[in-house]
Formats: C-alpha cells, sequence, structure tokens
C-alpha cells in the first residue's frame, strides 16, 4: 500500500446528474423515426422531379433496385436520405443544445470559482 492511497486523499464522487427515462424513450423514437421521415421524404421529392423537371439527375444515380413490399428505389433516394438524415440530427443537435443552456444543471458548480470580471478601459476623448 503506498502512501498516498490513504481513504481521506481519493477523491470524493459527485452526484450524477441522471436523465429521465422519457428523454431516453424519446431519443430512442428519434432514432428510429428520422431515417424513416428521412426516406420517405426523399421518395416523394426524387418521384416529383421525375414530373416536375426540377433538376437532371445523373446517370449513375438513376440507377434503381426494387422492395418487393415497397416497389422500386432508385439509389438518388438513398443519397437524398442520407442528407435528410443528416440535416435532421443537426438540427436536433442544435435544438438539444439549445435546450441544455435553458433547462440543464447550472454552469458552474459549488466548487468553482466565481469568473473574472473584465476591467473596462477608460478612453479619453
Amino acid at each position: 500500500m503506498s502512501r498516498l492511497s490513504h481513504q481521506s486523499f481519493l477523491p470524493r464522487s459527485q452526484p450524477r446528474w441522471n436523465v429521465h427515462p422519457i428523454w431516453r424513450g424519446i431519443g430512442c423514437i428519434f432514432m428510429l423515426l428520422l431515417p424513416v421521415m428521412s426516406f420517405v421524404g426523399a421518395y416523394l421529392i426524387i418521384r416529383e422531379n421525375f414530373r416536375q423537371g426540377w433538376v437532371a439527375l445523373p446517370a449513375s444515380l438513376l440507377r434503381s433496385f426494387s422492395i418487393p413490399s415497397f416497389g422500386t428505389v432508385y439509389l438518388a433516394d438513398i443519397a437524398l436520405t442520407l442528407v435528410f438524415i443528416i440535416m435532421g440530427f443537426g438540427i436536433l443537435t442544435v435544438g438539444y443544445a439549445f435546450l441544455y443552456r435553458l433547462i440543464g444543471p447550472p454552469r458552474f458548480g459549488p466548487l468553482d470559482a466565481p469568473p473574472l470580471r473584465k476591467r473596462r478601459r477608460l478612453y479619453k476623448k
């Protein structure tokens, strides 16, 4: 046993800030629902693009394969789905950060030093 392994030298454990179980459930629902919504949105936008002719798609993205219960899926559907998923999770992350800042735990704990005040310089006119 070393000299510094005495019980009084060990750091005290801080109480953990536990997440309410309902937020875990909401996060799980979003992780399942957002990719499904992204695929459906991409599917509808690509089909409407075929009818309206908004953007000319390259031939490599027009390759298709068939899903028995769904129908024909183009590679453009998959590519646009990935874009929508990245955008959706980015929006959720920014929203979560905003809410965490509003209703999360305090920024400084009881053992933190108070923030330093900046001295303002007086300028002569």
